[in-house]
């Protein structure tokens, strides 16, 4: 089954965490991993932000993307939420098979 990493950040570690562990409860992702503080430099409605942020990288197969995409907008506390799947081309193969079946 195809695995996507999925690429979200979140305002703290906190809410990052508990965002995470909502997805893996509820199988939409094997796993995620929290990775801060990250410096996130962008424009938003028109004014330059330079904000300290929590990235998530979420771990979940492309049949569940659409479930986790939903579900992650929804506990997401950004007005406009970054949510980004990446295909996973290749990797370790009983890792691959252990998120397909951590996300059934």
């Amino acid at each position: 089954m195809p695995v996507v990493v999925v690429i979200s950040t979140f305002p703290s570690a906190d809410k990052a965490a508990e965002v995470a562990r909502t997805l893996v409860t509820e199988q939409l992702a094997a796993c995620a991993n929290l990775v801060g503080p990250v410096r996130s430099i962008y424009r938003w409605k028109g004014e330059l932000q330079d904000d300290s942020e929590t990235l998530a990288v979420i771990k979940t197969t492309t049949e569940r993307l659409e479930a986790l995409k939903s579900r992650l907008v929804a506990l997401h506390p950004y007005e406009l939420p970054e949510v980004i799947a990446l295909p996973v081309a290749d990797g370790h193969a009983p890792y691959l098979a252990w998120i397909a079946s951590e996300t059934k």
